[in-house]
């Protein structure tokens, strides 16, 4: 009875921990959705639209290597374990404080080199964007690089509050982020300032809202955590032991940020609006998986760090976050290609962003939704992994990931780029096949028609995440007894998806004439309930989760 008793407790546990991370991303995730659609309204998706995310993403070298990933596969597992070691001996707070000392000291010298190195940088990463392109995404670049900075540094919180269990502010911290960036830009085009001066105000915003997003944290983080003092000894057992770990971690991360650096450089290559394109297409990709993945698999690393052993509770953890992750990704992933141009019409659709535009995006987004339950569960895998203090496995599959999706992509975008969205029709832009760029004169032009090359890289981007996910799931498979493997994430969802898929885009083409503000979310809500009748029909745990949730059922 105490057996059963203890485990209810730790699935209750896990649900409330698993709601308040999915609380906190929700409000982040909207946030930076309302960030987009202000951005896009703004800018709409040509040159400095290009030039802002492309400067986005350079300094995120900074993010993505020494931020909240390679944080939580080294050095999550081991301070999460040290605080439920009842010898005396061992010293959390101790060993918080020599990762921030190491994290502030590296993170200080790569960002004092980076605004001095703007310039090379930019044009090493980004060898043929246009010359006006160019100087605006170099000056964008050295503002924003303290920015991410700041936000390498929150990682480090977040870390030491989800240890403590502690999950709401760190997750919904990046509001402020995006929330400097909206508020500058709307102060910029209130004062009739051009395209180009709405993109350096954001900018500042990005600056500013890493420095919020950083010192939000800080007292709650002192508050639990009182011991944390800045040292440097890294001779310390368990830091020793983060270390070990952090190596093969910044390896696999930054084998992903070369993937979104590789991305971004191949973009490079094709028409004006392919970098904006895939910039707002990844944002509403990675909604789902930050709102459901995230919530689930950050709830789960401290749990699975301290589970280490007993085999039979890591099985029924990974089982049911998987269940739970696959329900709302799938869905989402069926949604974003039968309903997604109405969804997408009416976010951005206003200001500076065409109907040419929400084709465009949706053509993109279809293509990476082909990836996204993958994409979604090896999260989860990866997880599993460095709870066990594996991180060279996911480096070494995400390197895989990297090169198909490279292969690919370059195959694919030379093609695509040859095809064009000329208002409401496809056109030839150009001969196939072609493996070379469109001529300067064509791909700098911000006027019609869109080439649509970035849908190339977003199926390469779709491809590797499958990759991956057979990779990793091998890997834990093998890690785990006969008897305690995993199920197949699609296992009960297959028909469910079909249906609200099949009649979400029946309705999408026969009221194709309707405003996208109604028909957006009348759609939703229709494939919405099909799918969750259907499965719970079908016997689903997270659609039976739902709706007594929703209070639509019996919770007995």
């Amino acid at each position: 009875m105490s057996r059963i008793n203890s485990e209810a407790t730790n699935e209750n546990r896990n649900g409330r921990s698993a709601l308040l991370v999915g609380s906190g991303v929700t409000l982040s995730r909207l946030s930076g959705l309302f960030r987009e659609l202000v951005l896009a309204s703004l800018l709409g998706t040509r040159m400095a639209a290009d030039a802002f995310k492309a400067a986005l993403q350079i300094p995120g070298l900074l993010q993505n290597i020494l931020g909240e990933g390679t944080l939580s596969a080294s050095f999550v597992p081991v301070y999460s374990q040290l605080l439920d070691d009842e010898d005396e001996k061992s010293d959390p707070g101790a060993l918080a404080g020599v990762v921030l000392a190491v994290l502030a000291s590296a993170t200080g010298l790569i960002v004092f080199i980076g605004i001095i190195a703007a310039r090379p940088i930019t044009r090493v990463l980004l060898p043929v964007l246009p010359d006006a392109t160019y100087e605006l995404t170099v000056d964008l670049v050295r503002v924003m690089w303290a920015g991410l900075g700041f936000i390498v540094l929150s990682a480090w919180c977040l870390g030491v509050l989800n240890a403590h269990r502690k999950f709401f502010l760190s997750f919904a911290a990046p509001v402020i982020w995006n929330a400097a960036q909206v508020i500058l830009a709307c102060i910029a085009w209130i004062n009739g300032w051009n395209d180009i001066d709405i993109a350096k105000s954001a900018a500042w915003g990005v600056l500013i809202g890493g420095f919020l997003q950083f010192i939000i944290q800080l007292p709650s983080v002192i508050k639990i955590a009182p011991t944390i003092r800045l040292n440097f000894r890294t001779y310390l057992g368990p830091a020793r032991e983060v270390f070990r770990r952090f190596s093969p971690a910044v390896m696999g991360r930054g084998v992903i940020q070369l993937s979104a650096f590789f991305d971004l450089f191949l973009a490079g290559f094709l028409a004006t609006g392919a970098i904006a394109g895939l910039s707002i297409a990844q944002i509403l990709y990675l909604l789902p998986i930050g709102i459901f993945a995230m919530s689930v698999v950050s709830a789960d690393l401290p749990e699975l760090s301290r589970d280490q052993g007993d085999f039979k509770k890591i099985t029924s953890r990974l089982e049911v976050s998987q269940e739970r992750i696959a329900f709302y990704v799938a869905f989402s992933a069926v949604a974003f290609i039968s309903i997604g141009k109405p969804l997408i019409s009416a976010l951005f659709e206003r200001g500076d962003f065409t109907g040419e535009d929400t084709l465009f995006v949706w053509l993109i987004l279809c293509a990476y939704s082909l990836g996204l339950i993958a994409s979604a569960v090896s999260r989860l895998l990866q997880n599993a992994c460095y709870a066990a203090g594996d991180t060279r496995g996911p480096a070494k599959f995400a390197a895989v990931r990297v090169l198909v999706s490279g292969v690919i992509g370059v195959v694919f975008m030379f093609q695509f780029d040859r095809l064009a969205i000329d208002v409401n029709q496809f056109v030839k832009i150009g001969s196939l096949p072609s493996f070379q760029p469109l001529p300067e004169s064509i791909r700098s032009m911000e006027a019609s028609p869109q080439a649509l090359g970035a849908i190339g890289l977003a199926l390469g981007s779709a491809v590797g995440s499958w990759v991956e996910y057979i990779c990793l799931k091998r890997l834990v498979s093998r890690s785990l007894p006969p008897s305690n493997q995993l199920p197949k994430p699609l296992r009960k969802l297959t028909l469910p998806l079909i249906a609200c898929g099949i009649v979400g885009g029946a309705m999408s083409w026969v009221f194709n004439g309707t405003h996208a503000l109604i028909l957006g979310p009348l759609l939703l809500l229709v494939t919405g309930l099909i799918y969750v009748g259907f499965t719970y029909k079908n016997g689903s745990r997270p659609a039976k989760d739902f709706l007594r949730f929703m209070k639509l059922v019996d919770r007995h």
